[in-house]
């Protein structure tokens, strides 16, 4: 099984995707936490990372993609399947995914979109950042965050679709009611994945499907 998670800040991504590798016996590759690593083991692209942080410029897709193209050489080593998080954050970065993963072998089998509602997501960080003392992540720069992730997710969404990979749920309800909604779908798929082109796959919207996975109906809208 191989996923990639596709999620507005807040939706829980980094949540999920520990869950469905823990599940499924597989990595979990957040870019994050290895671009943290090779800064902490002071490897070559850590260096390199951390030069550029302390002159305060962003981190380059090329850096990061080399990261992801040696997670994936590792993981194919480990049987073949990861989880990853962090990435695609747009449509560049998401069609050089698609190239690092066919010359590897090691293609998306799913494109998980965790969908959640503008205001929940707010509410969410805002806490988060009360609860880390985060001054800086007022209202307003998470709106703006936010309105960044919908203008430049939108077509990373709609060319999952038109490959037939992609699976949306709704984030917005408990862990691990939406855990259990991903891995019940994740599994269903996963004998079809290895027998099914992605040419005659068609995406799969679980939104509406809260009341099937253990949602109380006076939790329904």
């Amino acid at each position: 099984m191989r996923v990639l998670l596709v999620a507005p800040p807040g939706a829980g991504k980094g949540t999920q995707g520990a869950l469905i590798a823990t599940h499924f016996g597989i990595p979990h590759i957040a870019t994050g936490d290895l671009l943290r690593d090779h800064v902490a083991r002071r490897t070559e692209l850590g260096r390199a990372v951390q030069d550029r942080l302390d002159r305060g410029e962003l981190v380059p897709d090329e850096i990061v993609l080399d990261m992801v193209r040696t997670a994936f050489i590792e993981a194919r080593h480990s049987g073949g399947g990861y989880v990853l998080d962090g990435m695609p954050r747009n449509m560049k970065q998401a069609r050089s995914l698609y190239e690092i993963g066919l010359s590897l072998d090691m293609t998306a089998n799913v494109a998980l979109h965790l969908k959640a509602d503008d205001d929940e997501l707010t509410r969410r960080l805002l806490a988060r950042a009360a609860l880390e003392r985060r001054s800086d992540d007022t209202e307003e720069i998470i709106r703006r965050r936010l309105a960044l992730y919908h203008e430049v997710t939108h077509p990373i969404v709609d060319w999952y679709a038109e490959r037939g990979i992609l699976v949306s749920v709704d984030a917005v309800r408990p862990v691990e009611r939406v855990a259990r909604q991903i891995l019940t779908a994740l599994e269903a798929m996963r004998p079809l994945i290895d027998h099914v082109p992605e040419h005659a796959r068609r995406s799969v919207d679980l939104t509406g499907l809260g009341a099937a996975f253990g949602q109380d109906p006076a939790d329904a809208p």
